[in-house]
């Protein structure tokens, strides 16, 4: 959704957004994109009607928590005369961005920040109101968003832009795969051309009606939910090809025990509680770490995860938050150097497990204490920032009230 309001937000002509996702990380892009000029009206039944951005700044964006606003949208406000200040939660404030600081200061745009912050929020983006583009080298290893960021907003560079990334490694390849896909929908000449560096030509970026695919990493800890109670769940709509990684979730599962059907209904997944341990590098997508650590906690065998050092980056340090709930429950969690070792306990016991305002340390709560009587989650509400509704689902789930 968000990644579709960006490109909405540069589009030449209007766009109408169906089915898109309503969360609070995509109500702060919404805010963002108004901000700085861009008409965006929600219809009754949910969908939004974009109109592209003509700016009158100076402006403010807050971008919450949301790593999609606070990497999608500079590179955007760049394109505009005149300065954008943008700020955040105070997790956001530890969130790294300093690769889209000095990627944005190598084309020629102005950021300014106070020394007390540099590489973090808050931070102002100055601009005349074009970017040159053409050739840009950076270090994305940190997140693929920073990436992401750059090739959305390219095709409206002078030069378009030859993007390389050159790092140790490159996290979530898929994310970067969805935003090619992104472009190209919209007519954008978008194309990966070596291992690590992609092509944006300049052109006009198509509006138009777009529908946008339920989110499947939302829908992991509905999935997880069938492998630990045992029993089956249909998540409807599911797409038959996609880059998302949630996709994913099928192999994933069905290695740690489940049994995966694709049918005219969606997705559906069967289990009988007995949970296999895993050993897999979830570089394609971190994202999806916390519903297989914590069904790596309840498995019977070991498991490790690997390929996810990134998370330390995310709405929290994910590693370290992880483990001390794995742990604070009675369960056996080890950091390693990229990832997770997780044995067998038999001492799993009740707690307060902390959310770290995390919407996905809040799931994989609610996931561990399907098995582990006693768990409390604190601050359930975090979900609101990718899934408002989450709660009332659990509870229908569960065949409880909300």
């Amino acid at each position: 959704t968000n990644r579709a309001l960006i490109l909405a937000a540069l589009a030449s002509t209007p766009s109408t957004l169906r089915k898109p996702l309503h969360s609070r990380d995509s109500a702060l892009m919404i805010a963002g994109l108004k901000a700085i000029g861009c008409g965006i009206e929600e219809l009754a039944n949910g969908d939004l009607v974009v109109t592209p951005a003509k700016f009158y700044g100076p402006a403010s964006v807050d971008v919450g928590n949301a790593g999609t606003v606070m990497r999608f949208a500079p590179p955007l406000a760049g394109l505009h005369a005149g300065s954008v200040e943008f700020d955040g939660d105070e997790a956001a404030k530890r969130r790294p961005m300093a690769t889209t600081i000095d990627s944005l200061r190598a084309l020629g745009v102005s950021v300014e920040q106070p020394a007390t912050s540099a590489g973090r929020l808050p931070f102002t983006v100055s601009s005349s109101g074009s970017i040159r583009g053409g050739e840009l080298e950076i270090d994305a290893s940190e997140s693929s968003q920073f990436v992401s960021g750059l090739l959305l907003a390219a095709a409206r560079f002078e030069d378009g832009l030859t993007l390389t990334h050159r790092g140790e490694h490159l996290p979530s390849m898929p994310h970067i795969e969805m935003t090619l896909e992104c472009l190209q929908k919209r007519g954008v000449d978008a194309r990966q051309t070596a291992e690590a560096t992609w092509r944006v030509e300049p052109g006009a970026i198509a509006g138009g009606r777009v529908v946008i695919e339920p989110d499947l990493s939302n829908a992991g800890p509905f999935l997880a939910a069938a492998m630990v109670a045992g029993g089956s769940v249909t998540i409807a709509h599911w797409p038959t090809s996609t880059t998302q990684v949630g996709d994913h979730f099928e192999s994933i599962l069905t290695q740690m025990g489940a049994t995966v059907v694709r049918d005219e209904r969606g997705l559906t997944l069967s289990a009988d509680g007995r949970i296999r341990g895993i050993d897999i590098d979830l570089s394609i997508g971190g994202e999806l770490a916390p519903v297989v650590a914590v069904l790596a906690a309840l498995a019977e065998t070991p498991s490790r995860i690997s390929g996810i050092a990134h998370l330390r980056g995310h709405e929290t340090d994910r590693l370290a938050a992880l483990t001390a709930e794995i742990n604070r429950a009675g369960g056996n969690c080890r950091e390693t150097e990229d990832g997770l070792a997780i044995e067998p306990s038999a001492n799993l016991h009740g707690c307060d497990w902390l959310s770290y305002e995390d919407h996905r340390m809040a799931t994989a709560g609610a996931i561990m204490g399907l098995r582990v009587p006693g768990i409390r989650v604190e601050n359930i509400g975090t979900t609101a920032k990718t899934m408002p509704e989450f709660t009332q689902l659990w509870a229908e789930l569960l065949g409880a009230s909300a």
